[in-house]
């Protein structure tokens, strides 16, 4: 049976696991991997590309990226190729070192990104590499290290992923480890690295089952939105530039456009901002990487104001009346 394409547009998280041909090791030493680790921070600053996880085995590794600019064929087909020369030519020998097909899995940032910074960095200890929980903390050759404050990767946002625990590095990080080390004795969670979430529910009385895709690890409408996606190869275009939505939602909420725009903290302005990033992305299609572009904001602070923007929508009609005028025409009730 021939190979789905990837899914490879610009702004989505991608879970990606790079495995040796025939399981040979692609790691043969500490030289090996400073050496792949340096080539890896190197790509992802020249790529612009964010890493938010990442453990190296022996024989296969774990990344977790968020493309913004380029597609992630580009940055993993430099990675593997220059890593593979300079592999053979020091180990002495010839032909692939990685299986011809490296995998990845497209990932809903709001319902996963946690649970696969956890999956990733727990590899070493599920695989005996490490003893223990603070053997972890030291390993050099993963994500958890850097979160933890034992060491660095340029190219990881370690910031992101610790303020989603807390506001101070000190508590973020003791809650960031409490989380991981909940995490243990969930085991190898297959149902992370498999894609294609395949659930069943009912639907008038009957029978149905939700979109679903072996490439992709999220809800059945993220499924859809990512096919209507990949269809056009691009994120879709709303009617109603951010701008303009800026400036109703300003309007609406009796604030300033400017502090709008520039992450100021104030109550409301919070709301404000909720609102806007709920509307343009559930209700929209606008990609969160624009938004946090527009906005001067974090991806992940993108999620969460929406999340609090989802609850603030539901009782204001000024709101939902908004978001209908972004459908287009031939969208719209008549």
């Amino acid at each position: 049976m021939p190979r789905s394409a990837r899914i490879d547009i610009p702004g989505l998280l991608h879970h990606v696991i790079v495995r040796g041909i025939n399981r040979t090791d692609i790691f043969c030493g500490e030289d090996d991997k400073a050496m792949f680790t340096e080539r890896l921070a190197k790509l992802l600053m020249a790529t612009d590309t964010v890493c938010l996880a990442w453990s190296l085995m022996t024989n296969h590794f774990h990344l977790l990226l968020r493309t913004r600019t380029i597609k992630l064929a580009v940055l993993m087909r430099r990675l593997l190729t220059g890593y593979a020369v300079v592999f053979n030519l020091r180990h002495q020998r010839s032909g692939h070192l990685f299986q011809n097909r490296y995998k990845s899995i497209v990932c809903q940032e709001d319902a996963y990104l946690l649970e696969l910074v956890r999956y990733i960095h727990l590899n070493p200890l599920r695989a005996g590499l490490v003893g223990s929980l603070d053997d972890l903390d030291a390993y050099a050759w993963g994500g958890h290290a850097v979160l933890m404050g034992n060491g660095s990767l340029d190219g990881q946002q370690s910031d992101e992923i610790l303020q989603m625990f807390a506001g101070t590095r000190k508590i973020a990080r003791q809650k960031y480890r409490r989380f991981i080390a909940d995490g243990v004795a969930m085991g190898k969670r297959n149902e992370l690295v498999g894609g294609g979430l395949r659930r069943s529910r009912k639907l008038d009385g009957t029978e149905g089952v939700e979109a679903y895709d072996e490439r992709i690890l999220g809800s059945g409408d993220f499924v859809e939105q990512l096919w209507k996606e990949s269809e056009a190869d691009e994120a879709p275009e709303s009617v109603m530039p951010i701008p303009e939505l800026a400036r109703e939602i300003a309007r609406l909420f009796d604030v300033e456009l400017t502090a709008l725009l520039q992450g100021s903290r104030r109550k409301e302005l919070i709301d404000a901002r909720g609102a806007l990033c709920f509307i343009a992305t559930r209700k929209m299609g606008i990609s969160g990487v624009v938004v946090a572009k527009s906005l001067n904001i974090s991806r992940s602070g993108v999620l969460v104001a929406a999340r609090r923007g989802e609850e603030i929508y539901a009782k204001f009609p000024e709101l939902q009346k908004l978001a209908g005028l972004n459908q287009p025409n031939h969208l719209r009730p008549l």
